[in-house]
């Protein structure tokens, strides 16, 4: 009897690609470069990043508390709050346009009087990697490698910044393929692109592996241990990250990224966080190995 792929997710067949920053358009720190031959064997992830209706089941059905739950307080982005004061504790040093409001979690993406009630299909935001890893135990799934997250990504298409290619789409001429901010970065969002935090996860187009909002929307974690110099080292035949270090790998950009503060939206962009940190655009979505009898041929 053949089995079937897992609803909500795809097949990805193995095979080599060249990982990296082939634009010269990443910040050196993040360690984009060199780039770098991988082979990845097949895999299964996620369609979509995990939404507000998938974790509100396993919440109920686990009673599970998430990090930001647990510390009181998560990062909510200055426009899209709108409570009170009194539940500011403080900006971040740097990035003032990033609030540490008191009950801002899953449930509350911009603090006390938000809801997701309206928002079963968008990314649950506010997570940890430590709750990401949670979710996806209990999903039976694990978080992508980092590899695996950018070979997916770009859909077949290697070499491009976009899981369509080069041209972002600008609005002029071009219809948007995702999710980030417009106008004047961070006091200003013109919205050209309909939104001002997360949008439904199944916006804009799929890639050509059928994954949606690779680049945009939000964040999302892998399993990898990040390393500024990993690329220089990493193994070609799938790399699961540097044994060392405490941060863990970040990809796709959100809704807050901007040529002037963040070009993080890009396929081969890269960042980290620790752990246990979570924010209004902070998501994940799962990855897990081919079962037997699921054919991993394209």
């Amino acid at each position: 009897m053949t089995a079937r792929v897992p609803r909500g997710q795809v097949l990805v067949p193995g095979g080599s690609f060249a990982m990296g920053d082939h634009h010269g358009d990443g910040d050196p720190a993040d360690g984009e470069r060199p780039v770098h031959r991988v082979t990845v064997s097949p895999f299964l992830i996620d369609a979509t990043t995990v939404t507000n209706a998938a974790f509100a089941r396993f919440v109920k059905e686990t009673g599970y508390v998430t990090d930001a739950e647990h510390w009181g307080s998560s990062g909510v982005f200055h426009l899209a709050f709108a409570g009170d004061r009194a539940d500011v504790l403080s900006s971040v040093e740097g990035a003032p346009w990033w609030l540490a409001v008191r009950g801002a979690c899953w449930r509350h993406p911009e603090g006390p009087g938000s809801g997701v009630g309206d928002r079963a299909n968008h990314p649950v935001v506010h997570v940890s990697w430590r709750d990401a890893e949670a979710y996806a135990a209990w999903a039976g799934r694990r978080l992508p490698t980092e590899a695996e997250w950018e070979y997916a990504a770009r859909g077949g298409l290697d070499g491009a910044r976009f899981p369509w290619g080069d041209d972002r789409g600008d609005g002029s001429g071009h219809r948007w393929n995702l999710n980030i901010w417009q106008g004047r970065f961070p006091t200003a969002n013109t919205r050209e692109d309909g939104f001002l935090t997360t949008a439904p996860v199944k916006t804009f187009r799929p890639n050509p592996y059928g994954l949606w909002q690779t680049v945009g929307n939000v964040w999302e974690w892998c399993a990898d241990r990040f390393a500024a110099d990993w690329y220089a080292r990493s193994p070609e035949q799938d790399p699961v990250g540097p044994e060392e270090g405490e941060a863990r790998v970040m990809r796709g950009g959100s809704y807050l990224c901007h040529d002037s503060y963040c070009n993080r939206y890009r396929v081969a962009a890269r960042t980290s966080n620790t752990p246990e940190s979570s924010s209004g655009n902070l998501g994940f979505r799962c990855a897990g190995d081919v079962p037997d009898g699921i054919s991993a041929m394209p």
